[in-house]
């Protein structure tokens, strides 16, 4: 199955078909790097990328130099969350049943901003946490040219299994909003999975397993015929699901179900993730959110002994690679700060990806992953989506968080 999102053009119909030349030290294409090759954009759209001696530029272009820098296609974000904010800032319950959707639709202008100007240029958010459907709306702005911001995908909602999600620790009298859509049961399931997406989700996030109570361990939630059900709905739409999912059994439904990528994957075994690489199923790790979150809890990092959750972190990690599953990039940002992306790049490196599969996840991988067409890569034909690092990050993946130039569909936000 192949399903295509498209965007607004309303920036092609303002930039009048300028020609613009980028001139950097190297360009990584989204599969390989190359030394000494520029790239020509005209209006929204690469028109060329090789070496300048093979070009004859149009009257009139545009030379930008970037000198000491790598040109690369806009990095594509696989599991972020715009409406939320580090949980070391406000706690997870208390912005779900605190912050207003207006004030956190207002937060995710800023933090749409922020990761635009990180390079950010494409962004897939998997849910709103309890504010219903703002990201889509979030989305339209964008797409409308009322406020700066990634190309999203949304997922709405999400769905999760009646009883298993937050926020919890209430008596049963006591009713509070819920930070995603409960359902049960087959009929009940296809019945919300149509909803979002009559209302505008992208795609369909179900969560395969939670916490039942709260501090307990992740059980799985939705049976066999629930996930088989919600993806049968979604996929006859044209779209499709994607899974929370962190025990070996959750993560074994999901996959049976027909999901297309899971996300956070801690329990994930060799097995599972081989079944997975067979099945072109993408494993989105969210490195950085556990980083983050046993960092707000107490752990000095580079100072204490690295906590169990860490090191069971680094271990899944470790089989995923062994396997040869397709690594989706996205850290899961909104638990820490928006724009910070790069530190899920600094994490895969750390627990053993080589820097060229890392940013290829982030690029191309991605973009073939979320069914994007003209994105993901610098080739003649593609969206002009292009962001300039300093540096080269094959050989200091670091240097991914000083993005000093930022181009999304043939305009330029940061020069």
């Amino acid at each position: 199955m192949k399903v295509f999102f498209t965007f607004s053009l309303f920036w092609m119909t303002t930039i009048a078909m300028a020609q613009t030349l980028l001139v950097p030290d190297r360009v990584f294409d989204g599969e390989e790097m190359h030394v000494n090759w520029v790239v020509l954009v005209e209006g929204n759209t690469i028109t060329y990328t090789g070496t300048e001696t093979g070009l004859k530029a149009p009257k009139g272009t545009k030379k930008i130099l970037l000198t000491g820098k790598t040109v690369m296609p806009g990095i594509i974000e696989g599991h972020s969350h715009l409406l939320l904010h580090p949980y070391n800032e406000t706690d997870w319950n208390d912005q779900v049943l605190k912050e207003s959707p207006v004030e956190r639709a207002i937060r995710g202008t800023v933090h749409a901003k922020n990761s635009l100007m990180a390079g950010v240029t494409t962004m897939r958010d998997l849910g709103a946490e309890g504010a219903g459907y703002t990201d889509v709306y979030l989305k339209k702005t964008i797409d409308d040219g009322i406020i700066p911001g990634p190309r999203l995908l949304v997922a709405g909602p999400a769905i999760v299994a009646t009883g298993a999600y937050g926020p919890k620790g209430f008596h049963d009298g006591v009713q509070v909003p819920l930070g995603a859509e409960p359902a049960s049961g087959v009929p009940n399931v296809i019945e919300t999975v149509r909803r979002q997406l009559g209302n505008g989700a992208n795609f369909i996030k179900i969560y395969a397993d939670y916490r039942w109570t709260p501090g307990a361990d992740s059980q799985p939630t939705f049976l066999q015929e629930e996930i088989d059900a919600m993806v049968a709905t979604t996929t006859s739409a044209g779209k499709y699901v994607v899974a929370h999912a962190s025990t070996p059994e959750g993560i074994r439904r999901a996959i049976h179900g027909g999901v297309e990528t899971i996300e956070h994957g801690d329990g994930g075994t060799l097995k599972l993730f081989t079944l997975m690489k067979e099945k072109g199923i993408g494993f989105c790790p969210t490195l950085a959110a556990g980083d983050a979150i046993t960092q707000y809890r107490g752990w000095k990092k580079g100072v204490d002994p690295e906590p169990e959750r860490i090191t069971k972190k680094k271990a899944s990690f470790k089989l995923a690679l062994e396997s040869g599953v397709q690594i989706v990039f996205g850290g899961d940002v909104g638990v820490f700060t928006h724009g910070e992306n790069y530190r899920e790049m600094e994490l895969m490196v750390e627990y053993g990806m080589k820097p060229l599969d890392v940013i290829t996840s982030a690029t191309s991988l991605n973009a073939n992953m979320f069914h994007l067409e003209k994105l993901g890569k610098l080739k003649k034909g593609f969206f002009a989506d292009i962001i300039a690092v300093e540096g080269n990050p094959l050989k200091d993946i670091s240097v991914m968080k000083n993005v000093v130039f930022v181009m999304k569909d043939g305009e330029v936000h940061r020069e």
